[in-house]
């Protein structure tokens, strides 16, 4: 469709990788199983700062905004790649097009400030642990977010807005996903002035935070190394650790993608960072977060006794509601009974091992 100058394309063809059309299953296969992954290990990690008051701090806050970002990140592209991989005709419309790079460029750009953001909540709990009620307030933690998301989603609107209005001289986007650089390749004319906002909004996004986040833990760092604790330094360690190693995962994909020169390496390896960028970061974030700290983990336990214990009183549920309650304070009570008296029993010398099943 022409419209003076501009060509607008009604819908575009993926190339994705129809090139190694015997690694299509293979990639199908991993790649839906790490989106399984992303989807319920993000969402479990939102549930249980939702539901936890011990988790309801500023750290936990911005956490469960990154796992929220993870998961619309990898929804506006992995199903799109997930359908074209079993597909002969690897097209998506030009509306589908629009919304999959905004909202690949907004999570991207709000997740590096929001990055900047959870390294300055760091700096101040260990370096001023006195002044982080007063400092790290509710009210300044929602403004953080607020400011974080609000920029992203400006930014990605200006690039996707001028991307998309810029003449296509082809509909053949050699990506797996409307890749705003991939798209960018298909211009008829020079687009100096589009490669200009890309790296000038590339700068401000990936290498401004990211030493800013350097700053914050060189000091942090040395306060650590002043903690006299052998406990207290792992415990601070191990919260600024997960940080570090997400921040490392983001960043090396990010800025590899966006401010190597175009001219290195080929299509085939951008493809390759961007889905490990895009599927393997956002499924090992609530991973991270969760493996060396106890606070979540004892969360996790608790919603899943929840659940367990819910899903426990519909089947049993009969007769009236009251009925109902007594059979699971019932429960509750030969659970506790339980947990008192079979480790006295065990200890007892010759007493035979008796099944959980006796006290019921």
């Amino acid at each position: 469709m022409q419209r003076g100058n501009l060509t607008i394309w009604s819908f575009f063809f993926l190339e994705g990788f129809s090139q190694y059309p015997e690694l299509e299953i293979v990639l199908f296969v991993l790649s839906l199983v790490m989106y399984l992954i992303t989807l319920v290990g993000n969402s479990t990690l939102i549930l249980i700062t939702v539901l936890d008051s011990r988790l309801q701090t500023p750290m936990y806050l911005f956490l469960g905004n990154l796992s929220f970002m993870d998961i619309c990140y990898t929804s506006a592209s992995i199903p799109t790649l997930l359908v074209n991989l079993l597909s002969s005709q690897k097209t998506i419309v030009f509306s589908g097009c629009a919304v999959q790079m905004y909202l690949s460029l907004a999570m991207c750009s709000t997740e590096c400030l929001l990055l900047a953001v959870m390294a300055y909540d760091r700096y101040v709990a260990i370096c001023n642990p006195l002044r982080y009620p007063i400092v790290m307030n509710r009210q300044v933690c929602v403004q953080m977010a607020t400011v974080s998301w609000v920029t992203g989603s400006l930014t990605a609107l200006l690039e996707t807005g001028l991307a998309l209005r810029t003449p296509l001289c082809r509909n053949l986007i050699d990506h797996f996903t409307c890749e705003i650089l991939a798209v960018l390749k298909l211009a008829c004319t020079s687009s100096l002035l589009m490669d200009t906002i890309v790296l000038v909004v590339s700068v401000l996004l990936l290498p401004i935070p990211m030493l800013f986040i350097c700053i914050s833990y060189i000091f942090i760092l040395s306060t650590i190394l002043r903690i006299s604790s052998a406990e207290g330094r792992n415990k601070a360690f191990s919260t600024c650790g997960a940080h570090l190693t997400v921040v490392s995962l983001y960043y090396g994909a990010a800025l590899s993608m966006y401010l190597k020169p175009s001219s290195s390496g080929s299509q085939e390896i951008d493809k390759i960072i961007s889905l490990l960028y895009g599927v393997l970061t956002p499924m090992l974030n609530p991973i991270i977060y969760s493996l060396r700290n106890k606070e979540v983990k004892d969360a996790v336990k608790k919603v899943l006794g929840k659940i367990s214990l819910c899903n426990f009183t519909v089947v049993i549920k009969r007769g009236t509601q009251n009925d109902c309650l007594w059979m699971v304070h019932w429960v509750q009570d030969r659970i506790s009974f339980m947990y008192h008296c079979v480790p006295v029993l065990s200890t007892r010398s010759g007493t035979r091992k008796t099944s959980s099943a006796y006290f019921l």
